[in-house]
C-alpha cells in the first residue's frame, strides 16, 4: 500500500523551491506542473469516492466515471488560469501542456509504485500511452477554448462541447485498453497518433498567427 500524498510531496517540494529560482515562463510552466499533481490527487479521492458510493467495479469506473471526473478537473483549472489571469492563446496552451504534464507523471509515479515495474514494456506503455494521452486531451480542450474565444462563442454550450469531446477521448482510450488483444493495441496507439495530429494542427495555426 502507497501514500498518494507522500509522493507527491516528495515530487512537489524540489518544484515549489525551483519557483525561487525562476521566472516568466519556465515559473508558469512549474506552477501548471505542480497544478496538475494536485489536480491529479483530488481527482483520485472523487473517483474512489463516487465508486464506493455508486458501487461500481474498478473497471466500470475507470470507463464510465473516472474520464468525466478527470477531465472536469483539468477544464477547471483551464477555465481559472484564462479568467483569473486573462490568458492568451500563447499561455492557454502553456497551462495546459503544464497542468497534463503534471497530471500524468504523478499518475504514473503513483501507478507503478503501487503495481511494480516487472517489465521495461509496462513502463514504455505507461510512458506513450497513459502518460501522453493526458497532456493530447488537455491541449485538444485548450484548442477548442482558443476556438471559442476567437470566434467570440465562449459560452457554456460550447465549453461543455469541448468537454465531451476529450471525455470520450478518454473514456474511448480506457474501454479499448480495459480488454486484452487487438483492441487494447489500438487504444494504446491512440495517444501518440493523436498527439502527432494535434501537433501538425498546432503548427498550421502557428503559421497564420
Amino acid at each position: 500500500m502507497i501514500y498518494a500524498e507522500n509522493i507527491l510531496i516528495c515530487i512537489a517540494v524540489p518544484l515549489a523551491i525551483s519557483l525561487l529560482f525562476t521566472k516568466g515562463n519556465a515559473r508558469r510552466l512549474l506552477v501548471c506542473i505542480l497544478t496538475g499533481m494536485i489536480v491529479c490527487i483530488f481527482s483520485a479521492y472523487i473517483s474512489g469516492f463516487l465508486e464506493v458510493a455508486s458501487g461500481f467495479s474498478s473497471e466500470d469506473t475507470s470507463i464510465f466515471l473516472s474520464p468525466i471526473v478527470e477531465e472536469v478537473m483539468k477544464l477547471l483549472s483551464i477555465l481559472f488560469c484564462i479568467y483569473v489571469f486573462e490568458a492568451s492563446n500563447e499561455e492557454i496552451q502553456l497551462f495546459a501542456v503544464g497542468i497534463g504534464a503534471g497530471f500524468a507523471t504523478f499518475e504514473n509515479c503513483c501507478f507503478i509504485i503501487s503495481a511494480g515495474t516487472p517489465q521495461l514494456t509496462f513502463v514504455l506503455i505507461r510512458g506513450f500511452a497513459v502518460g501522453v494521452m493526458h497532456i493530447v486531451t488537455l491541449v485538444a480542450l485548450a484548442k477548442g477554448i482558443q476556438l471559442l474565444k476567437t470566434y467570440k462563442v465562449c459560452s457554456l454550450a460550447g465549453i461543455a462541447g469541448v468537454l465531451s469531446m476529450s471525455v470520450t477521448v478518454h473514456g474511448l482510450y480506457n474501454l479499448l485498453v480495459s480488454q486484452s488483444g487487438i483492441s487494447s493495441f489500438i487504444g494504446f496507439s491512440m495517444p501518440m497518433i493523436c498527439a502527432i495530429l494535434l501537433y501538425l494542427v498546432n503548427r498550421r495555426t502557428e503559421g497564420y498567427d
